[in-house]
């Protein structure tokens, strides 16, 4: 009789795999067993339908997992009697990975809306097809007693479920009812509120126009009704968030298209069981205040992903909640009810199980019709990376920027990336950041390394943080320049050895220690060549000019009565301006920029759009909307000398063409096209130079669905292939990842 070993690696752990091994062998009347060792699944069967059994084995998987590596060997008859579940081992290290938290199923979410059903209303139902996973889990084998579930020991009738193999919680680890698993309550302040339905209370306060903090699965969300200026404004001044747009959550997509436009792949994604916020265009029906997504085209819209979520619909007659991350500007996520029910919130909806690692709602935007991610996180993370280039055998902790960062751990030709993390300048993400890397050590065994990859700025906390962490592992560290980082996660993206990317963004620290962000990079992966950019722009205040823009666009126009046109965006009038333009000539405090986001920025405050960044990219995505409603195509001609876009031509052509009466949603698409333009005349020159066919497009100016199209369609108009992201950010989250590849290049 034929005896085969099965080694499978990938997400199979905590997703029903070895039920479903269970199930299939048993259909083939096949005997042995099936147990977690560690990150890896082992199968041993024996029996006449052994290959039948390997042919079928990765074709019916249950709906979450997925199969990397199968690795079958033929192995000594023991004459098992039967097939069994047997229980972990923690002895071998692979590359699987803990699963995403995911949506709660049909089946589920069929039983919490159930008046006969045991789990009728209760807001944690789960089972092996959905629910937390990476959020819950503190070690590997991914078992309950290294869960935070492990706090609530199974009842009887739980207990039957989860140790019943062809049953749907069979080992579903974060399964529970309301007679064994967690519990909801509601505070008012510090004061706990007794009543038998927290959720239908909590939805009465939003009808009544009050702020409710929701712990959830990964994190905590702020809530208030989205009809609500009042409550909406309120929300603003409590968190000091008086621009910044605020993402939805609306109780179904029919209502999403009500108010949003959705294309066919929005749905999808929208309605996948990762429930990402889609970032969507609004339509002639949206109805919600300007104080909800003030000065912008678009909104970012979610469905329920959670037993709680839909129970909060179900309670109340609101169809649409703000839904915005519970936190200190710049702060992680509050995860604990003490700093819950102190937080900004009139009402606090609390449960009593412990969220072990924070993970924030992914964000996700379709540019022409392409998926791009704004963050990736809930839903995706730690889904892992392959490298799709020959590799060293080195173990690599990647750190990223300072500003939107992840983290990645990388061994072998496998790079597992973090949950967003967020800006690492304030002390409590920093510590969060390495908190994170600790339990990823944890889950991933992957807990020694030889390089300790970082940005090339040398004053970033994660670049300090580096230098600690190589004295603690005893590792290189490898300071990567940060646009070089950006265009080898796109590269590995798409699998490409070589390209000409345009990497245009706020701001990287360049190997010429200037501020780079309106770059023609040419990289091979392991380096890169600069061959063009932007016209270097002073920046008077430095920093001071990013928040005010003001400043900047003083500097490129470098003409002091017209900026006196624009005396009302400075603090001080016209002295303010005079003390500039001396700053200026001084060179005292000014730094220089090639920064595609500070030209954005200057063009929205020059149309008189935006004046202040109170968030980051809010000058440019308000010039972007404004360019939205534009009707009329005008040309910006575009001067280019040795491989140099000159844009301070462009933002005086843009002042002109306002001052002269062109409406100034047709000057904004105008000043973004002729950006647009120039980037791909330079890549184009560049690509020719190196006999290259494609041209990629990374960096956060790249979420700009206008200037995106425009060079896709520029750049295949001239013959050339255009590259962007697809299962990457364009934006500083995949940083860590470019990082942790270059570190691994051969």
């Amino acid at each position: 009789m034929k005896a085969l070993k099965i080694l499978t690696q990938g997400i199979v752990q905590g997703v029903g795999f070895r039920p479903y091994v269970y199930r299939l062998a048993s259909e083939l009347d096949l005997k042995g067993y099936v147990r977690n060792l560690g990150n890896v699944v082992e199968i041993v069967i024996e029996g006449e339908n052994s290959n039948l059994f390997v042919e079928r084995l990765p074709k019916e998987l249950p709906p979450i997992a997925r199969i990397d590596t199968m690795d079958v060997e033929s192995i000594k008859n023991n004459d098992y009697s039967d097939f069994e579940i047997i229980e972990s081992e923690d002895s071998y290290s692979g590359i699987s990975i803990i699963p995403p938290d995911v949506a709660i199923c049909d089946k589920c979410l069929e039983e919490i809306r159930n008046p006969t059903d045991r789990r009728y209303k209760y807001a944690f139902n789960a089972c092996t097809d959905c629910g937390p996973r990476f959020t819950v889990i503190d070690n590997v084998p991914y078992d309950r007693i290294r869960t935070s579930m492990d706090e609530f020991p199974l009842c009887d009738e739980c207990l039957k479920e989860y140790t019943k193999p062809l049953n749907r919680r069979y080992h579903g680890e974060a399964i529970c009812c309301s007679d064994c698993g967690p519990k909801m309550e509601i505070y008012e302040g510090q004061t706990k509120i007794e009543t038998e339905n927290p959720i239908k209370l909590g939805a009465d306060k939003l009808k009544e126009g009050k702020i409710l903090a929701i712990k959830g699965i990964g994190g905590t969300h702020l809530a208030v009704d989205a009809y609500n200026d009042e409550a909406i404004k309120e929300l603003r001044k409590r968190l000091n968030r008086p621009n910044q747009a605020f993402a939805v959550m609306c109780k179904d997509l029919k209502t999403a298209q009500s108010y949003a436009q959705l294309t066919k792949k929005e749905i999808e994604t929208i309605t996948s069981n990762k429930r990402p916020i889609v970032i969507l265009k609004k339509n002639d029906g949206y109805k919600f205040p300007e104080s909800l997504s003030p000065g912008l085209h678009n909104i970012g819209v979610m469905l329920p992903y959670s037993p709680m979520h839909y129970l909060l619909f179900d309670e109340g007659d609101i169809d649409t909640y703000v839904m915005t991350s519970a936190n200190i500007p710049g702060e992680p996520m509050m995860i604990k009810n003490k700093d819950i029910i102190n937080g900004v919130n009139d009402y606090s909806l609390v449960h009593n199980r412990k969220i072990l690692n924070r993970c924030d709602d992914s964000v996700i935007r379709f540019r022409n019709n392409e998926m791009s991610f704004i963050r990736r996180s809930r839903g995706y993370t730690p889904e892992h990376y392959k490298i799709n280039y020959e590799v060293n055998e080195a173990n690599v902790l990647a750190l990223g920027p300072e500003l939107d960062v992840t983290f990645a751990i990388a061994k072998g030709d496998t790079v597992y990336p973090s949950q967003h993390i967020g800006n690492t300048n304030k002390p409590k993400t920093l510590e969060f950041l390495k908190q994170a890397i600790e339990h990823m050590e944890k889950i991933t065994k992957i807990n020694e390394f030889d390089i300790i990859a970082c940005d090339m700025h040398p004053h970033f906390f994660t670049t300090r943080l580096a230098y600690e962490l190589a004295e603690k592992y005893g590792a290189e560290v490898l300071p990567v320049q940060h646009h070089h980082a950006h265009s080898t996660a796109l590269a590995n993206d798409n699998e490409i050895d070589e390209m000409i990317v345009i990497a245009a963004d706020g701001v990287g620290y360049g190997s010429d220690a200037t501020s780079w962000g309106g770059e023609i990079l040419y990289t091979d992966i392991k380096s890169f060549e600069r061959m063009g950019h932007l016209q270097p722009q002073l920046m008077p205040g430095g920093d001071v000019a990013t928040k005010y823009p003001a400043r900047m666009l003083a500097s490129i126009l470098n003409d002091e009565e017209l900026i006196k046109n624009y005396s009302d965006y400075f603090k001080y009038g016209e002295i303010e301006i005079k003390n500039i333009f001396k700053q200026i000539n001084a060179g005292i405090n000014v730094g220089k920029t090639t920064s595609t986001g500070r030209i954005l920025d200057s063009m929205a405050v020059a149309l008189e759009i935006c004046n202040e960044r109170t968030y980051e990219g809010e000058c440019s995505m308000k010039l972007e909307s404004a360019a939205y409603y534009s009707t009329k195509d005008i040309e910006i001609p575009i001067i280019i000398e040795d491989n140099v876009l000159n844009t301070t031509e462009i933002l005086k052509e843009v002042v002109r063409l306002y001052q002269n009466g062109e409406k100034k949603a047709d000057v904004a698409a105008a000043g973004q096209n002729a950006v647009a333009r120039g980037l791909c005349e330079l890549a184009i020159t560049a690509a020719n130079k190196k006999n290259i066919n494609e041209i990629g497009a990374t960096g956060g100016v790249f979420y700009n669905e206008a200037i995106t199209d425009t060079v896709k369609n520029y750049l295949e108009n001239s013959g050339f292939r255009f590259i962007q992201h697809k299962n990457t950010c364009a934006g500083d989250g995949s940083v860590s990842l470019g990082q942790a590849i270059i570190a691994k290049k051969v």
